[in-house]
């Protein structure tokens, strides 16, 4: 058999910290620590802990050359090596015409490849894989205290405004002119109370769609290589990002999980939800935020990382860039919704691991990055900003 190193690994040395009572008793340091090696394989998709022989045999095999295992047995023992293979750590390979991989091997070789294929820049494979959730509810970690609360704890936040003068005195500049635009943008703000009863009308969602996530046009740049273009940048010109919708009140569709397809312009049917399984999809996806959760149309941004990575490999501002993508996206949406007299939303408090496997999607090769939606306002939902438009 041969062995190599997974291709993207982190090990991270954690200290945890506990009382010596013995040491307390004695007139000594009562505080003491203790630091164990975690391993952060993103194809794993959880933490490993290891031992320092263990970290020393990966600090040894490189991710590319494959070593024969009996002669690495030789030099670090089978049991060590046994367990870094069956944890995902060290993945296998058989000479040619020998017979399958084991199972467990062979999930974690599959596992690796596929890592390998998206041409991930580590760093950043391991901060989106180990940065996703599963399973969190506002309660268990989100409540924040209000603004009064948290200046009687942590003084007065950083004023809302940075300072960089210096260099001479100050350019006063004109009153913007007003403009149609205005309009919008000034009525624009983030919807926390949604209108449980109403539905959003197909024909502004296809237009919500169409005019945020579709192809307004698109072009060959070199043979099979196709790029679109939308109302929004992206890096590259490559446009990542694909929208997931989860209808829960759209007219004339039924609720259940939809992927937009930005060229065709259609919703494809991916999953049938009954009303109350799509609320509690909702639920779920943004963390129990209710005040998200009601909105009647929902859209999941989810990067197709192999798009982009396709032409920035290994590329330290690639995942960045997706990120970025998402953000231009949303608040196009925010100006669309906000245009058709509706709230809007984003969020990046979600759970994305249970949205994948809602979704089928590989986090490897497909980001979830953010949830946004809209609908009609509840009442008192709007605050309307100083200067906007009456």
């Amino acid at each position: 058999m041969l062995i190599r190193r997974c291709a993207v690994l982190l090990i991270e040395p954690r200290e945890e910290l506990g009382l010596d009572l013995k040491a307390m008793f004695s007139g000594g340091d009562a505080l003491a620590a203790s630091v164990r090696w975690v391993a952060l394989a993103p194809h794993l998709d959880r933490e490993v802990d290891i031992s320092a022989v263990e970290v020393e045999i990966l600090g040894a095999l490189g991710q590319t050359v494959w070593r024969h295992s009996a002669v690495l047995e030789q030099e670090w023992g089978g049991d060590a090596l046994a367990r870094l293979l069956d944890c995902g750590l060290l993945v296998a390979d058989l000479p040619q015409g020998a017979a399958a991989l084991p199972g467990r091997l062979a999930h974690w070789r599959e596992r690796d490849d596929t890592l390998r294929a998206q041409h991930w820049q580590p760093l950043s494979a391991v901060a989106h894989v180990f940065s996703r959730w599963h399973g969190m509810r506002s309660e268990s970690g989100m409540q924040f205290p209000s603004f009064e609360e948290l200046v009687k704890v942590f003084g007065p936040p950083p004023p809302p405004s940075a300072e960089r003068g210096g260099a001479g005195p100050a350019i006063a500049l004109p009153v913007p002119q007003r403009s149609p635009l205005d309009d919008v943008l000034l009525r624009r703000h983030t919807g926390r109370n949604f209108d449980t009863a109403a539905e959003v009308p197909l024909a502004l969602a296809a237009r919500l769609l169409q005019r945020t996530f579709g192809a307004q046009d698109r072009r060959m740049m070199a043979p099979d290589a196709w790029v679109l273009k939308k109302t929004s940048p992206s890096a590259g010109a490559l446009h990542p990002c694909e929208a997931y919708v989860l209808a829960q009140r759209i007219a004339g569709v039924a609720p259940g999980l939809y992927h937009y397809h930005a060229i065709d312009h259609v919703l494809e049917p991916l999953r049938a939800l009954a009303p109350d399984d799509a609320h509690r999809l909702a639920m779920v996806a943004v963390a129990d935020q209710q005040w998200f959760a009601d909105a009647p149309f929902m859209v999941v941004l989810a990067a197709r990382v192999a798009r982009n990575f396709w032409k920035y490999r290994n590329h330290a501002k690639a995942h960045r860039a997706l990120l970025l993508d998402a953000g231009h996206l949303s608040q196009t949406f925010y100006l669309l919704a906000t245009e058709a007299g509706m709230a809007g939303f984003i969020t990046a408090a979600i759970n994305e691991a249970q949205l994948e496997q809602a979704l089928g999607l590989d986090p490897l090769a497909d980001a979830v990055i953010a949830v946004c939606g809209c609908g009609p306002a509840g009442p008192g939902d709007y605050v309307e900003l100083p200067g906007a438009p009456g």
